[in-house]
């Protein structure tokens, strides 16, 4: 099995590159593939262009989408990495989101919206300073769900498996506190995909 992990945080070293090394050590372990997307180190252009929208005269993917098309064609599982700012993804997220995972390669069947990536699947690990109780009171939670998880798993025609939020992430945080946060990472990993033999 091949995981394509994605990640957007400015900061390798942040808590949300934790997890992300996280993820990955953790699938290799279970024997799969992995592939990391650090789209703040490979410089990733998030601005969709006007000529990579789908009913543009000469509509054409960037060169820069083909690439990162190609490393992710033969995903099985795709796993988002990153904070909430805003209640929201980060910029580079959504607009990798925009231009890689667009027309022609996640959903345009037949010239139509409908789904490409059919037998995949989503899972998504997002962090916040404020608690994860609160995230939820207030439906930022259910929200950034809805929108994130649940619509773009569909729009695509993957499997949406899990959002695991991590509250309470602030500077200074313990590393014990750290350490549980990424044991729960390794257990939700193992229930989905299987446990090391």
């Amino acid at each position: 099995m091949k995981h394509v992990v994605i990640f957007a945080h400015p900061n390798n070293e942040s808590f949300t590159g934790s997890v992300a090394a996280a993820y990955a050590k953790t699938v290799q372990a279970l024997g799969h593939e992995v592939v990391t997307r650090d789209l703040y180190r490979v410089a990733f252009q998030p601005c969709l262009q006007s000529g990579e929208l789908p009913f543009a005269p000469h509509f054409q993917p960037g060169a820069d989408v083909v690439e990162e098309r190609r490393l992710l064609n033969d995903a099985d599982v795709f796993a988002l990495c990153y904070p909430f700012w805003l209640n929201t993804p980060p910029a580079m997220l959504k607009g990798y989101l925009e231009r890689v995972f667009g027309f022609g390669f996640a959903y345009g069947k037949n010239g139509r919206s409908e789904p490409l990536l059919d037998g995949r699947k989503l899972i998504t690990f997002t962090s916040s300073g404020a608690p994860l109780h609160w995230l939820q009171e207030t439906g930022a939670f259910d929200a950034e769900k809805a929108l994130f998880d649940s619509y773009f798993a569909e729009l695509c025609g993957m499997t949406f498996v899990e959002h695991l939020h991590f509250g309470g992430v602030t500077p200074g945080a313990q590393s014990d506190f750290i350490d549980a946060r990424l044991s729960e990472l390794k257990a939700t990993v193992k229930k989905h995909f299987g446990s090391a033999t």
